[in-house]
């Protein structure tokens, strides 16, 4: 099987994965209460939305005693749940299929704009977190292999797995109250990308400005991705150092930064390699919602939280269809680094 037949099989089969994902989150929403049409109907009555709620997104909903059937007829319509199910689900593949992902009901905006406005804070957050990781993660994972059972293996380990059990949110509290002006420091700003003057700034004054509020979210959000790849990258080496390959290429009297640099290196780094997609990607779509909270951040973990909240059905589906799709895309190109890394593996046994 060559290359070209592996990928078109690949996206043959990515089809009803999507179509199976999309189907089944369709279907449980049917069923969530206190849905748009109920919150706009709390909402007129002067009650608080979602206060009530109670049942199924069905007419037996008591938001809906004491209001005029004609007007629950038009916010339905408004909504677009004057249709049967199967035919809002028709109409809304019929979207996906050209990317048109619908209109917010809360924001009453595009749903593609509406992730495209907060990529911005989730890019600055996951992409400065993978490289950092990668950059810092690797060459000590690979010290740490080498000096196996020394003392730098021994106290960068206890560093490495104090940061791992310290939560993302709870390392954020402690830089915010630390530097953050809390009881301490004033060194960083509380929240933003950017300062209020920003526009005003110069070209250096905006790059320091930028990297002076990102400094905090980014450094809480490294510690848990930075442990585990450090440990990866460490224990895959010495994997690899204790196979025969590497004795047979040390009793031909090959030097140490050889064997290491030549053989071992190549093969350790396959795990990270096909892993680097899906990192890279994630990177844009994954930012933490805890992180943007605390930071006051208006990324993608914060919009897809509020739009769960709120029943903004348009934008949790829409972003469930562009991240499902995403991930599946990735992992073909997971699949195709680990060929490309290491040819011994063939597609047929990918394919199977």
């Amino acid at each position: 099987m060559n290359i070209w037949s592996y990928i078109l099989k690949r996206i043959l089969l990515m089809l009803p994965t999507l179509f199976g994902v999309v189907a089944i989150t369709f279907a449980v929403v049917q069923f969530v209460p206190g849905g748009p049409v109920e919150q706009a109907l709390t909402e007129m009555k002067g009650l608080r939305a979602g206060g009530e709620a109670s049942g199924g997104g069905a007419s037996q909903y008591r938001g809906r005693q004491g209001v005029d059937p004609e007007r629950v007829k038009e916010i339905q319509a408004l909504y677009g749940f004057d249709k049967p199910p199967l035919e809002r689900f028709w109409q809304m593949l019929k979207g996906f299929a050209t990317f048109n992902l619908g209109t917010s009901f809360y924001h009453h905006a595009d749903v593609w704009t509406l992730v495209k406005s907060k990529l911005p804070v989730s890019i600055s957050i996951g992409l400065w977190t993978f490289f950092l990781t990668y950059l810092i993660s690797v060459p000590l994972g690979i010290a740490k292999a080498v000096r196996e059972g020394s003392r730098f293996d021994g106290w960068t380990s206890a560093l490495v797995l104090i940061g791992y059990s310290i939560p993302g949110f709870v390392l954020g509290v402690f830089l915010l109250v630390v530097f953050g002006g809390g009881s301490f420091l004033q060194w960083f700003p509380l929240r933003g990308l950017t300062s209020d003057n920003w526009d005003t700034l110069s070209t250096m004054g905006k790059i320091t400005d930028y990297l002076w509020h990102i400094t905090l979210p980014v450094l809480a959000s490294v510690a848990g991705a930075f442990a585990i790849m450090t440990m990866l990258t460490r224990n895959t080496f010495l994997d690899e150092v204790r196979k025969q390959y590497v004795l047979t290429a040390r009793a031909k009297g090959l030097s140490e930064r050889k064997v290491l640099y030549k053989h071992v290196f190549r093969n350790a780094l396959i795990p990270l390699v096909t892993g680097f997609p899906a990192a890279f990607v994630g990177a844009f779509f994954t930012g933490s919602l805890l992180i943007e909270t605390l930071f006051s951040l208006d990324g993608l973990g914060l919009l897809s939280y509020e739009s769960v909240i709120r029943r903004d059905y348009p934008v949790v589906m829409g972003t469930l269809y562009l991240f499902t799709l995403i991930g599946l895309v990735v992992k073909l190109l997971g699949d195709l680094c680990y060929v490309w890394a290491d040819p011994r593996v063939q597609f047929e046994s990918l394919a199977q």
